[in-house]
């Protein structure tokens, strides 16, 4: 057996949302260790003067350094942090380095490299100065100047250090359309640095810990205080022994040809004041269309019976309610709300296969995380105090439920009951009434009925003039290099008399059928959804799935078929803001499943769907079998969703609350959804789609909210991204005008 031990290298993380890509192709393609450190840490102080030799002994311990991209600039401190410190090293504790982006260009400037030399400076002959530490360009591209009549210009890509093991690469290796020449430029780069350590004689540290991190995150569950769990003679509360050692019961009933989700919901559940449903409303397409049909829909039942976690972002504390018992929780035992929910869902996880039950949800969390949560999630500061109190965070634990299987044809009848308990007559009920054929035939006056206004809905959408201009805004933060992208979003808002929220979603689902809509009234909430955008599915097994969905067309006689979609969207404006989007989702997978352990098996696909054709791309993760991860790592570690925010994240999601303003989003750009008992899980974008809370409700009136908007990159125009926003604004609010 080899015991060579593994070459380390460090990696510093400018937050970048491409960062873990890096360290994974390092890992699989160098087989090295990577470990990864923030170029902010707090364990690091330049100002300090233990700094040189705390600093020196880190660096002591890799066989090489990678400073990776990131927004901002490298003439600004804080936007490179570490990276600096690493071009100034004395030779003895030099290390070599290589630098990616950012990385590159803080290396540039630290070597007296500086943007902007006209072409006529080298024209003229000059005499330049020989620099004892001077760069070798190693590639460069040339391209036609943005100014018309201005020529071509040439853009440095690659670069080395003369006398130094300094190299630089101004772009992304590890994207997934990088080619196979990147990665032999990765393994070139490593054995020049490995034969520099060599000729020099350096003596890497192999023993003693490291202050930088792992590339990928702790378990939600094996982060958590052991004083979770009151183990120190303290009473546990009525929650905490609530649904615990449940099992399935259920029942197998045929679903009528030619009955529809809404039409089982009516028969089941009339006039609740709570429902969630998870509907797969174009199961029923004329064309089939792959795997944007979907199979299952699942609908709530009973959920005054159900036990509901809510949280507000910005407490220290979650709040469990059921019927009229309600009671908070402090976080700080389970550091955060993902703490809490995942230490609740693992105290009541079953073990029933989808196999042997046929139904992949069997109960658990349904529900949904507004866009505000995942900016927690990520650090970006939410203004507080904040002008209401609703959930940010809102999951009924549904013990009662119906799936559908549309390819089967048949309705799961299921309840998740505590085993001692079997006396509730609701699973006999309820497949009696489905099996009644009468039960499905309609009726005259119905739940889906809307009363006749007296008065029309007052709308009031996003200025055009006002979109423009963000856009051009957005554009001016991505050419000074703070993002690659930015989702740039607004919010319509619709004053109507009192609606009847259902014969919305009726409508909705008939105007615009789609395989993630959804009908939520949880909480204070009411949503009523069509999105086509699957977020996150993951399996018990720990197979994760992502569909970005980036790049919109919309039908019309122009555009009627696939090919001609194909035509409009295969162009480098839409795929690139698709790509940067997958390389983000990547990126969030790879910070729970590892290096090696996240594929591409369709890239670029177009779909079609009822009113437009849409471009995705498909993203796998796979947990390694020796680590304690569950899906809702994955989740906690994917939001907000990167398809609504851009690239970098962080950066662009802190960018985005300055340039719309400060105004939340809401239900809009979150994610709605279920966490199955079982540990299966799916969640889709909250996009195509209008919203209400109840604090918005007066008396004779009441206010619905619809947003939209779309990806702004450097090749965006603020005519063809306003267009953008108002064709997807258009299915939505075309529900108010059938009123």
């Amino acid at each position: 057996m080899d015991k060579t031990p593994r070459p380390r290298i460090l990696f510093l993380d400018a937050h970048d949302s491409f960062s873990l890509n890096i360290t994974s192709l390092l890992t699989t393609l160098l087989h090295a260790d990577v470990s990864v450190l923030q170029i902010d840490s707090p364990l690091f102080n330049p100002a300090s003067p233990s700094f040189p030799s705390l600093w020196a002994r880190e660096l002591a311990h890799y066989d090489a350094v990678v400073c990776g991209p990131g927004p901002g600039s490298p003439e600004n401190d804080a936007d490179v942090g570490l990276m600096k410190h690493v071009w100034s090293l004395p030779d003895a504790d030099m290390v070599p380095v290589l630098g990616i982006c950012l990385g590159f260009q803080s290396l540039v400037l630290a070597m007296g490299g500086r943007d902007g030399i006209a072409e006529g400076e080298w024209e003229a002959g000059r005499k330049w100065e020989v620099v004892k530490h001077g760069l070798v360009p190693l590639a460069w591209v040339e391209e036609e100047r943005e100014e018309e009549g201005m020529g071509r210009e040439r853009v440095l890509m690659a670069v080395r250090c003369e006398g130094r093991p300094f190299w630089g690469l101004q772009y992304h290796p590890e994207s997934v359309c990088t080619e196979e020449e990147g990665n032999r430029v990765m393994v070139n780069w490593f054995r020049e640095a490995m034969r520099w350590n060599e000729e020099k004689r350096r003596a890497v540290v192999k023993d003693g810990e490291v202050l930088a991190g792992a590339a990928t995150k702790r378990g939600l569950l094996s982060r958590l205080s052991e004083g979770r769990v009151k183990e120190n003679g303290c009473r546990r509360t009525w929650w905490e022994d609530w649904g615990l050692d449940g099992e399935l019961e259920s029942e197998t009933v045929p679903l009528p040809k030619g009955v529809q989700v809404p039409d089982v919901v009516e028969v089941v559940e009339v006039d609740v004041k709570e429902r969630v449903v998870l509907e797969s409303s174009n199961c029923a397409a004329a064309e089939a269309r792959g795997d944007v049909r979907g199979r299952y829909s699942i609908i709530s039942c009973r959920l005054d019976e159900a036990l509901i976690v809510e949280h507000h972002t910005g407490d220290d504390y979650a709040t469990v309610k059921l019927g009229s018992i309600e009671e908070k929780i402090p976080l700080a035992p389970y550091r955060d709300i993902w703490g809490f929910v995942a230490s609740f869902h693992d105290a009541r996880r079953l073990q029933v296969s989808e196999a042997a039950s046929g139904s992949p949800f069997a109960g658990g969390f349904m529900g949904f995380i507004t866009y505000e949560q995942g900016l927690k999630d990520i650090d970006v500061h939410v203004e507080q105090p904040r002008p209401h109190h609703r959930p940010d965070v809102c999951l009924a634990w549904v013990t009662k439920s119906l799936v559908i299987d549309h390819l089967l044809g048949i309705i799961h009848i299921q309840h998740l009951r505590p085993r001692k308990h079997n006396t509730d007559p609701w699973l006999r009920q309820t497949t009696t009434k489905l099996l009644s054929t009468h039960t499905f035939k309609p009726t005259k006056k119905g739940p889906c009925q809307q009363p006749s206004l007296k008065t029309h809905p007052t709308i009031q959408p996003p200025s055009t003039t006002d979109y423009e201009s963000k856009v051009t805004l957005c554009q001016s933060y991505i050419a000074s290099g703070d993002s690659y992208e930015l989702c740039l979003t607004d919010q319509t808002t619709i004053t109507t008399p009192p609606l009847v929220p259902w014969s919305l979603y009726r409508t909705l689902r008939t105007r615009q059928p789609a395989p993630f809509a959804s009908f939520l009234r949880l909480s204070s909430a009411t949503l009523v959804s069509a999105s086509p955008e699957r977020f996150l599915q993951y399996s018990p097994s720990g197979l994760c799935s992502m569909r970005p969905m980036k790049g919109t067309v919309r039908k019309s006689r122009a555009v009627s078929t696939l090919a001609d979609a194909e035509r409009i969207l295969h162009v480098p404006k839409e795929e690139a803001e698709n790509l940067m989007i997958v390389d983000l989702v990547r990126h969030d997978l790879h910070s729970i499943c590892g290096a090696g352990n996240v594929s591409v098996p369709a890239l670029l696909k177009v779909e079609e769907y009822e009113s437009v054709f849409q471009m995705i791309t498909v993203v796998e993760g796979q947990f390694p079998e020796e680590n304690a991860y569950t899906g809702l790592d994955v989740l906690a570690a994917s939001l907000p969703p990167g398809s609504m925010t851009g690239a970098p994240k962080k950066r662009s999601c802190e960018l985005l609350r300055e340039i719309e303003g400060g105004k939340e989003r809401s239900l809009y750009s979150g994610v709605v959804g279920y966490m199955c008992a079982t540990g299966r899980g799916d969640w889709s974008v909250t996009i195509r789609s209008l919203f209400r809370w109840d604090d918005e409700v007066d008396g004779d009136k009441e206010v619905w909210r619809i947003g939209a908007g779309g990806a702004v990159t450097i090749l965006s125009t603020p005519e063809g991204e306003r267009d953008e926003m108002f064709t997807k604004l258009a299915g939505p609010l075309g529900v108010f005008k059938e009123v």
